[in-house]
Formats: structure tokens, sequence, C-alpha cells
């Protein structure tokens, strides 16, 4: 059975917890780097990763994104929204359609 999970500043994902998903408070990359590769040889298949925490390793992120499982899905924090996660989606569509349908111009 896959499992879900977040990881990222405590304040950002400790409830999480409260809905059943198993969290990981996590500031330094190197640690999330590692706890990530841990959570993809676990089995997990929905991975929750706060923007702040995502642009510091997203080299590593990187190497997952073409992969169907697991879904690596950045929230925002505690401190807002950066807009990591809507242009991950507007990249995802540009690449399923051939074009930016998501764009303004």
């Amino acid at each position: 059975m896959y499992k879900i999970a977040a990881m990222g500043d405590k304040s950002s994902i400790y409830g999480f917890a409260s809905i059943g998903l198993e969290i990981y408070p996590i500031d330094e990359p190197q640690a999330a780097i590692h706890q990530l590769r841990s959570m993809v040889d676990g089995g997990y298949a929905v991975i929750f990763i706060t923007e702040e925490l995502a642009t510091q390793i997203e080299s590593e992120l990187d190497r997952y994104r073409e992969l169907p499982v697991p879904a690596i899905i950045p929230i925002p924090g505690i401190q807002g929204n950066t807009g990591l996660g809507m242009r991950n989606v507007s990249k995802s569509v540009e690449q399923a359609v051939g074009s930016d349908i998501l764009s303004d111009a």
C-alpha cells in the first residue's frame, strides 16, 4: 500500500498529522534530500513539501519529475505562497499539451 507524507518546517506541516499523514519536520536541505530518498525507497506515492524547502532542493526534485511515483507536490508554508507550486503545474501542462495555456499573454 502506498503512503502519503508531508515535509518542511514544523509549523507548516503539523496540521497534516491530524488527517493521518506522516510528517517530517525538516529545515535543512541535506536532511531533506536524505529524507526524500528514504521516502521514495520506502514506497511513498505522494509527498507534500513546503515551497521554501522545495526551492532549496530543486535539483534533487528534478530526479523524480518524470516518474509516475512519487508525486511531489509543493505547498505554501506559513511564510506564504512563493508561486513554485503554480509554476510546476504550468510546466506540467505545457509539457502535456505542448503550449502554455495558463499564461495571460
